[in-house]
């Protein structure tokens, strides 16, 4: 899905997109793969992801907060994604390629009040931190 609104980051992973997936699809992970540091646990989970499943992921930016997650797209060792009740879309998408797979993260923020997810800096601040998922990930994945 395309929008003006969306950034994402890509990395080449050295590791099937299965074991790469498994990782994505199992929320009990999320606090180990997140390159923000603002997920601090992950509550009312099921061991693994599936289209409509929901997770909660306890958040510190600041104040705590929780989040409410359902998954809106899934598609196995291809794509998952999620979104709480802002409708803010996160979403992995992962393409075999020659020597590994390439995954892209993304955060889409094509809302009406996405001026103030503008205005807070988030789109830089989610690039950056969707850099350190990708290496938490891989570094995972290939130790």
């Amino acid at each position: 899905m395309s929008s003006s609104r969306s950034i994402s980051v890509s990395r080449v992973i050295h590791a099937p997109a299965s074991r790469i997936f498994d990782l994505l699809a199992d929320p009990r992970q999320h606090v180990r793969l997140d390159g923000s540091g603002s997920v601090s646990s992950v509550k009312d989970a099921p061991a693994r992801l599936a289209l409509g499943s929901t997770f909660s992921m306890h958040m510190k930016m600041g104040l705590g907060y929780v989040t409410r997650n359902r998954v809106v797209e899934f598609e196995e060792d291809r794509r998952i994604a999620w979104h709480h009740f802002a409708q803010l879309l996160w979403r992995y998408e992962l393409e075999e390629v020659e020597g590994g797979t390439k995954v892209t993260e993304s955060f889409n923020y094509d809302k009406p009040w996405a001026f103030a997810i503008i205005a807070m800096g988030f789109p830089e601040r989610n690039r950056t931190a969707m850099e350190g998922t990708l290496e938490r990930l891989e570094s995972i994945v290939t130790s």
